[in-house]
């Protein structure tokens, strides 16, 4: 394996972390959500105070975020032939990817907590579970409401299920893989210190996923109801 190919994915995976699509978006609607509710620049804190559509649509691309690194690491040391190889090349693009995202040398080292970005590269090595994954995570926040918790699952779901697949879990797996993992659960972890604290003391912030259903389905009504109004005046 080249290192300059390691070089090239790491520094470009990096530099992809510290693109933060929340403050991007958040400045397009003139709001800063650095200063607002938790000041986490992320996909939960854009949904509670800008709403369901903006909040889904920070997900995407900061899934995006980890897709792409992820992506291109596995088909830079070979694909889907080239076996571990790939792996190694797909969560080294999302590691550093992540190590961008947390700690951006563009915004002083202070950034965000990853989620999004590491549930996408999961998502390239396994896009069925992910699947299975995101449905179950939507009906958790239905019945729920606490994101933080949802994180720490979903992220030791997927680190289970890749080190089982991946044979790391039996001890016939790469011992490069089984760092790579642990790097990124214990980073992602590192990143939620200030949610696990907060939820043993009973002061975590809530997602408000069905307070924004809710509005949404009220901002439709009401568009209807507009709609049936300007048709009786016309008839």
């Amino acid at each position: 394996m080249e290192w300059w190919k390691f070089l090239i994915l790491i520094i470009g995976s990096y530099l992809t972390g510290n693109i933060f699509f929340a403050r991007i978006i958040s400045r397009a609607k003139r709001f800063d959500i650095s200063k607002s509710g938790s000041g986490n620049p992320g996909t939960m804190n854009m949904l509670r105070n800008l709403g369901l559509g903006i909040g889904i649509l920070t997900l995407v691309l900061d899934m995006l975020k980890g897709v792409i690194p992820a992506l291109v690491g596995f088909y830079l040391f070979g694909g889907v032939e080239a076996g571990t190889n790939a792996y190694i090349g797909l969560f080294t693009g999302g590691l550093a990817a992540l190590v961008g995202t947390i700690f951006p040398v563009f915004y002083k080292f202070n950034g965000g907590k990853g989620v999004a970005l590491v549930y996408g590269m999961f998502c390239v090595a396994s896009p069925l579970t992910g699947l299975i994954i995101f449905l179950g995570g939507i009906i958790y926040l239905l019945i729920f409401d606490y994101a933080s918790v949802l994180s720490f699952t979903v992220l030791t779901i997927f680190t289970i299920y890749e080190a089982y697949s991946l044979g790391l879990i039996t001890g016939s797996g790469n011992l490069v893989l089984s760092c790579l993992l642990f790097v990124i659960f214990f980073l992602v972890w590192y990143a939620h210190r200030q949610n696990i604290f907060r939820l043993l003391v009973g002061r975590e912030n809530r997602a408000n996923f069905r307070k924004s259903l809710k509005k949404l389905n009220k901002n439709k009504l009401s568009k209807s109801q507009k709609e049936e109004l300007k048709n009786k005046e016309i008839g």
